[in-house]
């Protein structure tokens, strides 16, 4: 048996405050991935047990304005650094002097993501052990279904190296995300009050009827088996 396996057998069935809790005391190079709802949960849970927390997010460049409104407010809040990522220029310019502001219509999301959002978070996970996500398996039946607590990160690892990624909320429905976010009033982002579930950049995002699943708001142009932006992107290869 791997470490990796053993370590995931160890934390099977506890809370996700005693697998983050056990992530942070195993690694000192750690960090969290932080973007949404269901990470603000995990600062609200880490924020008080390590005076070391590193958390990173990704600005495309194409985000809402109630993101970054939402960025600094955690900032704030928790009075902690958020290191902000940001895409290469040069790319970015490429794209879309090619292919204008919106190629991602006509020929799907994965370049644009690749550029804005995957290249920027590999340069960032090269550079520590282990990261955690705000991952949960009831976020998108055809890609989350297997979202383990604790995984070898085959997406970004190397052969000279195994980053580890920690989902400590891959247990919990969206339903807990938020009761926790009300209980410890934590803050979120406020176009949660205007229908948005699963936010993103602003041309691909958009809010949901009632009973819709949450990643139909995402990329609702393509397949649902196709929606994931990268990030996570062994999701998708696992399943092909």
């Amino acid at each position: 048996m791997t470490d990796i396996d053993q370590l995931k057998n160890d934390l099977q069935g506890q809370s996700p405050r005693a697998i983050i809790k056990a992530a942070l005391a195993r690694y000192d190079n750690i960090a969290i991935s932080f973007s949404g709802a269901e990470d603000v949960a995990l600062i609200e849970l880490a924020h008080k047990m390590t005076d070391n927390l590193k958390v990173f997010t990704l600005d495309t460049g194409r985000l809402h304005a109630e993101t970054y409104e939402f960025i600094d407010r955690v900032r704030r809040h928790y009075r902690i650094d958020i290191e902000i990522l940001f895409p290469d220029a040069t790319e970015v310019e490429a794209l879309v002097n090619k292919k204008g502001l919106f190629s991602f219509y006509e020929d799907g999301h994965s370049e644009c993501c690749g550029i804005r959002k995957v290249n920027p978070l590999r340069r960032k996970l090269a550079s520590v052990d282990a990261w955690i996500t705000g991952q949960r398996r009831d976020q998108s039946p055809d890609t989350r279904n297997d979202v383990p607590i604790v995984q070898r990160d085959d997406a970004f690892s190397s052969d000279a190296k195994t980053l580890v990624k920690f989902n400590p909320l891959a247990d919990w429905t969206s339903k807990e995300v938020w009761d926790y976010i009300r209980m410890t009033e934590a803050p979120y982002n406020t176009l949660h009050e205007k229908g948005f579930v699963s936010i993103g950049c602003q041309p691909c995002t958009r809010p949901i009827l009632p009973g819709q699943h949450e990643r139909e708001g995402r990329w609702w142009w393509e397949e649902a088996t196709k929606k994931e932006c990268g990030l996570h992107a062994g999701n998708v290869i696992a399943r092909e």
